[in-house]
């Protein structure tokens, strides 16, 4: 695997390194050895997917506060997906800012989002399928998210939100 730091503290880009020949390839997605050399959460506890029907669905931007704070790896294993990442540790020198990777079902692009991050998607074609896996299990209490179009970060989605959430939509403005 390519681990690609982002500009980000602990924020990856994983791409799998594929092995080819006649057949097709081979290619490992997750490798406990590896994920520890860079020093990422190695203990995956909870796996979900999210379908979604229609381009320009957004989910997002959310987060699992603590106690249950958790790691997500997050990959679009059908169709394409603009995947943002954006930095809530109220200590960091990198505090709102956030940064994107499109993942597709062909580039098999992973992003690794660590605790006090949140994280969301805009689907860029219909049927986009998303698989995560995480180092906490759900909490619903402790699920939490900022306005995916709040001016305090200056997320630019790159085309039109047709179809979010009541309640992605009606998160409050951020504030530390």
């Amino acid at each position: 695997m390519h681990f690609l730091r982002t500009g980000l503290p602990g924020v990856f880009i994983i791409e799998p390194e594929r092995k080819e020949d006649e057949r097709g390839f081979f290619a490992r997605v997750f490798c406990e050895e590896e994920f520890g050399a860079y020093g990422l959460e190695t203990n995956l506890v909870q796996c979900s997917i999210s379908f979604n029907k229609q381009r320009g669905t957004l989910r997002g931007m959310h987060y699992q506060a603590a106690p249950y704070e958790e790691v997500r790896l997050v990959r679009c294993t059908m169709g394409a997906v603009y995947d943002v990442v954006l930095d809530l540790q109220p200590d960091s020198p990198t505090l709102k800012q956030w940064i994107a990777a499109e993942l597709t079902s062909e580039n098999r692009r992973m992003v690794y989002v660590p605790k006090g991050f949140a994280h969301g998607f805009l689907t860029l074609e219909n049927s986009c399928e998303v698989f995560y896996q995480m180092s906490e299990f759900y909490h619903h209490e402790n699920a939490g998210g900022v306005r995916w179009d709040d001016p305090a970060f200056g997320i630019q989605w790159p085309a039109p939100v047709q179809l979010i959430s009541e309640r992605d939509r009606s998160f409050k403005d951020f504030s530390i």
